[in-house]
């Protein structure tokens, strides 16, 4: 452990659980006051008691709503004094068929995904700047490979690595980085109850080369470094955390 983020403020959508739940306890590990946003209360809170008391706390918000998105952000600022990192890692996902996908599950996921990574990042720019921080946006692999029964998630974190490019791109100037994390096969709550269950989680191992699947800590540890100042000239990149499974293909190929 270290102090790279005290007296830093980290924001973390989706932080009620998984992924979102490992690295808002990372950064707060180090130092960060965090901030965690999500739809239900009840998880944020969960996720502040597992934490040094008073380091995370939880405004609930459903990132498809610009206008609450708005106000949060504004009250993260007058709370902690600035937002430093931004983790954009709220999602939606089911795997399903591209013929049987319905245009309603369709919107769904690209309105949480892609819409939700634009207004926290939009509404958060403010403070960004006067920061110098950090935003870090998960995606997936199947982003640029494609991979069947995901065709929703898919098109919305393409859209989502676009936005990051972009964004290192356009927001470089005002000493903002954008960088993503592209996740491989991780054990979760919700993967281990609805993805990884038996004869999967072997299946997919064997297509890892590192020989196991990741956990949350893999991602926390990874998305440490892309925000901190050890990573300073780093931004516009994508960082796959997967045990080099990209190059083994997709993992839902198992499920058809």
């Amino acid at each position: 452990m270290s102090d790279r983020f005290r007296d830093k403020t980290a924001v973390v959508t989706g932080g009620g659980s998984g992924l979102g739940r490992a690295m808002a306890l990372a950064f707060a590990a180090e130092g960060a006051r965090v901030c965690v946003i999500g739809r239900r209360q009840e998880k944020l809170d969960e996720t502040a008691a597992l934490a040094p008391s008073g380091s995370i706390f939880g405004l609930c918000a459903d990132v498809r709503d610009a206008q609450r998105v708005e106000a949060v952000a504004g009250e993260i600022v007058e709370r902690t004094g600035s937002i430093d990192v931004l983790v954009n890692n709220a999602a939606g996902n089911f795997i399903v068929p591209s013929e049987q996908l319905s245009p309603n599950g369709f919107k769904s996921v690209v309105d949480i995904v892609l819409l939700g990574t634009f207004h926290c990042t939009r509404f958060a720019f403010d403070a960004l700047r006067a920061s110098r921080g950090a935003i870090l946006n998960i995606v997936a692999t199947y982003a640029w490979s494609g991979e069947p029964g995901v065709l929703h998630s898919a098109s919305a974190k393409a859209g989502v690595l676009a936005m990051t490019r972009t964004l290192a791109a356009e927001w470089g100037r005002y000493g903002i980085r954008a960088n993503a994390i592209a996740p491989g096969p991780i054990h979760t709550e919700g993967t281990d109850k609805n993805l990884w269950g038996a004869g999967v989680d072997e299946a997919v191992r064997k297509e890892i080369p590192l020989g196991r699947l990741g956990s949350p800590e893999d991602v926390a540890r990874a998305a440490l470094w892309l925000c901190s100042d050890e990573a300073s000239w780093v931004s516009g990149a994508t960082l796959c955390v997967d045990g080099a499974h990209w190059l083994h293909g997709g993992t839902l190929d198992f499920l058809r």
